[in-house]
């Protein structure tokens, strides 16, 4: 454990952060011996992993704790193959693994930052896909005991970037493995956008997970260059009857009906719509290419970026009487 550390490189935003005490348990004993040390000093536990979807406050008091549970590996079960994977590895690199390796299941999720311990917290997706589509389990550590027990993916009650881990289990359990059903037999799903045109006929999911990077770069700016935490908001969720009327009144809306009633929207394009799509306010900015893409120019803070993120948000609910969420965790 150390004391004393700056986080502000630990997150992609790059907000301003000190932590009282930081710990990077590799081990399941190494992590349940840091939460005693928590219970018994009562200190308050802020969960990390690759600081690619938080808003971290300039002062974080308590314990921050990253696992650096790195290792993965495969088991065959009948005909598809399992991938046990650990909360600290970085979840575009398992991508690829998995993909060169002809497995069929995340290739449309390549080039998501950060860690696999966060993927299940946001329920992760792009391209048509979600984390839940290819889950069969989650392994998690309770705060209050040290205890591990598995969950089921139906037990993780997972919906539109939501989970029970956003839910009651927020600051209660530690993730500590995944468990993964990948499939050698072929399943594209190229139904989104462009990437169909992208991609051979018969791709393999190497084709599309690359397929998948080039669309992102040409989008998305790289956070080692441009402090971003990627889509900032949510793809908002109206009913019907809302997005019926939106259609009339803006044709050219993209919009997404759902099973349940509802139809998703494109935040990206309500930001744009508004003339924000490039605008900057001091330290933060609409990204230029990406209106969904919140950027950090140097110099701000938390409280800052809400006030601009806010300000969004206000004027995409001025014109469309749609309320936009912050995709990032606010710890």
């Amino acid at each position: 454990m150390s004391t004393c550390v700056d986080l502000t490189t630990a997150n992609t935003l790059r907000l301003p952060c000190q932590a009282a005490r930081y710990a990077a348990p590799a081990s399941l004993s190494h992590l349940q011996d840091v939460l005693t040390d928590a219970r018994d000093h009562h200190w308050q536990v802020t969960l990390l992993g690759g600081g690619s979807n938080v808003l971290l406050p300039p002062q974080l008091d308590g314990i921050a704790i990253r696992p650096a549970f790195c290792h993965w590996w495969l088991e065959s079960d009948q005909e598809d193959v399992i991938a046990y994977v650990g909360a600290g590895v970085n979840w575009h690199t398992l991508v690829m693994a998995l993909a060169a390796r002809g497995l069929w299941g995340v290739e449309n999720l390549a080039l998501i930052p950060g860690d696999c311990g966060a993927a299940p917290v946001q329920n992760i997706g792009a391209y048509g896909v979600e984390l839940s589509d290819v889950l069969k389990a989650v392994q998690v550590v309770e705060l209050a005991t040290g205890a591990m027990r598995w969950l089921s993916v139906d037990e993780c009650q997972f919906g539109y970037r939501d989970s029970l881990f956003k839910q009651t289990l927020a600051g209660r359990v530690v993730i500590t493995q995944l468990a993964l059903r990948m499939s050698v037999t072929p399943k594209p799903v190229l139904g989104y956008g462009d990437l169909a045109a992208r991609v051979p006929a018969s791709p393999t999911p190497l084709e599309v997970a690359q397929a998948v990077c080039a669309i992102r770069q040409e989008k998305l700016p790289d956070p080692s260059v441009l402090a971003n935490a990627g889509s900032f908001f949510k793809n908002p969720l109206v009913s019907d009857e809302q997005a019926q009327r939106l259609v009339q009144e803006y044709p050219g809306i993209p919009h997404f009906p759902q099973p349940n009633g509802q139809t998703k929207l494109a935040a990206g394009w309500l930001i744009d719509q508004c003339g924000l799509k490039g605008h900057r306010e001091g330290a933060f900015g609409v990204h230029d290419r990406q209106a969904l893409v919140l950027v950090h120019f140097g110099g701000g803070d938390r409280p800052g970026l809400l006030r601009f993120a806010d300000a969004i948000a206000h004027a995409v609910f001025e014109r469309f009487a749609v309320m936009l969420e912050p995709e990032p965790r606010v710890i």
